[in-house]
């Protein structure tokens, strides 16, 4: 009976706490809330509704109505105003619809699910949780799994490490071969027979390894130098030699319709001689065929001079895009070599906090783990953001987001964040 009527007052405590901050006057109502609709005469008009990003709420006889920024006695008051004007046709059991009004007092709204909260950082399950009135920070981790000091599910965080190493200086192999590659590109573009590789010096990897990759840029850079002065210098030679037919053939299109001209006089004149019966019919037609060969001569080296002169363009046309060209085809390298330096920096950012951590879960491991965990909750109140530095007892509200850390992680490029990216190098020359 004693344990009955105990576990009574807990359930009864469960509920008040619910009701309580479902009532609460501080507590407003947000997107992502779900509120639960029932009138006591009608079940079937029970239902649920989740506050849209537009604020609003959608419910049987009321349609749509706002419900966020408003507490859950706001919320009653609004459903209950615009509901007592309105009529519910219901079927009765002879088929017949029978017009129904209610009385605010039946209607009744209440949260059904909190928006939920966010659980990330050092735990076993980080993300989306439900989210129960009372709910504290101790509580929210346990749902998460609880801390997890292996974050990356190392199995063993030395190898995890040398394998986040070696991928490490792969990436800072690609890192240079990027650079060498935009370095050669705006060598192209600045017309220029060398590039200058200080650049690729400040960088961890080998100097062989550099002097490689620098060397082969450099030898892509004369090549393609060479490439581009061959052509630039067979599209020169043939556009003079087009140029030069074109003037040889203009002379002798001249020199044609001299001939033409003369060859058409000389008809004239004959013609008249053969009209006054002076010469024989033979000398008139010798004369007109002399023109026919002439005119025909002359037509045909107009023709060759028209399709000279076209060749001539066309060379002179490929001659002036020929810098435009390789300019354009060595910034469209150069823009997917830029993206390709930016992936790659992304990857070593990446490649960086991981050395940190698993350096981190090491030495955890070896000294154990007895500091308090930092714990921040980021909170959307009022419509302003705040930010907590909380304890386990800290109590939560919905849509919370808990960052969990057992330890601040150095920043990449901090003076802690470099000692610890050489300490396994200097560990292996002190072994």
């Amino acid at each position: 009976m004693r344990q009955s009527l105990i576990i009574a007052i807990a359930i009864a405590g469960i509920f008040l706490s619910r009701a309580d901050l479902a009532q609460s006057a501080e507590y407003k109502i947000e997107v992502g809330d779900k509120i639960a609709f029932n009138v006591a005469a009608m079940p079937q008009l029970k239902t649920q509704s989740t506050v849209g990003l537009d604020g609003t709420i959608t419910l049987p006889l009321v349609g749509q109505i706002k419900a966020a920024d408003l507490t859950m006695d706001a919320l009653l008051q609004s459903v209950r105003e615009k509901i007592s004007s309105k009529v519910f046709r219901r079927k009765a059991d002879d088929g017949r619809d029978i017009p129904t009004m209610f009385s605010p007092d039946e209607v009744s709204v209440s949260i059904a699910e909190y928006r939920p909260i966010y659980v990330n950082g050092d735990v076993s399950q980080p993300g989306e949780k439900s989210y129960r009135p009372g709910m504290t920070v101790r509580q929210a981790i346990a749902v998460a799994g609880g801390y997890d000091v292996m974050r990356f599910r190392a199995q063993n965080p030395l190898l995890d490490e040398a394998d986040f190493r070696g991928e490490y200086n792969t990436q800072w192999t690609k890192y240079v071969e990027q650079q060498a590659t935009i370095l050669r590109l705006k060598a192209v573009l600045e017309h220029k027979a060398k590039f200058d590789r200080k650049a690729m010096d400040d960088t961890p990897i080998p100097d062989s390894v550099a002097n490689q990759i620098a060397t082969l840029a450099g030898e892509q850079l004369q090549t393609s130098n060479a490439l581009y002065e061959k052509q630039k210098a067979y599209l020169q030679s043939a556009f003079k030699t087009a140029s030069d037919r074109v003037a040889a053939l203009t002379q002798q299109e001249q020199k044609e319709k001299e001939g033409a001209d003369f060859d058409n006089t000389e008809v004239d004149r004959v013609q008249a001689l053969y009209n006054q019966k002076t010469v024989p019919i033979t000398r008139l037609l010798d004369a007109k065929r002399a023109i026919l060969i002439s005119a025909t001569r002359y037509l045909q080296t107009v023709a060759q001079r028209g399709q000279s002169e076209r060749d001539r363009d066309e060379l002179k046309s490929k001659l002036d895009k020929l810098d435009d060209e390789r300019r354009q085809d060595a910034l469209a390298e150069l823009q997917t070599a830029e993206v390709k330096l930016a992936t790659v920096r992304s990857r070593l950012q990446a490649l960086g906090d991981k050395l940190l951590y698993t350096g981190l879960v090491r030495s955890q491991l070896v000294r154990g783990t007895g500091a308090a965990p930092s714990i921040v909750i980021y909170r959307h109140k009022d419509d302003k953001r705040q930010t907590i530095d909380a304890g386990q007892s800290a109590e939560l509200m919905p849509g919370d987001v808990i960052d969990v850390a057992l330890q601040k992680i150095p920043e990449p490029g901090s003076a802690t964040g470099k000692k610890l990216l050489d300490a396994p190098s200097r560990e292996g020359s002190n072994n």
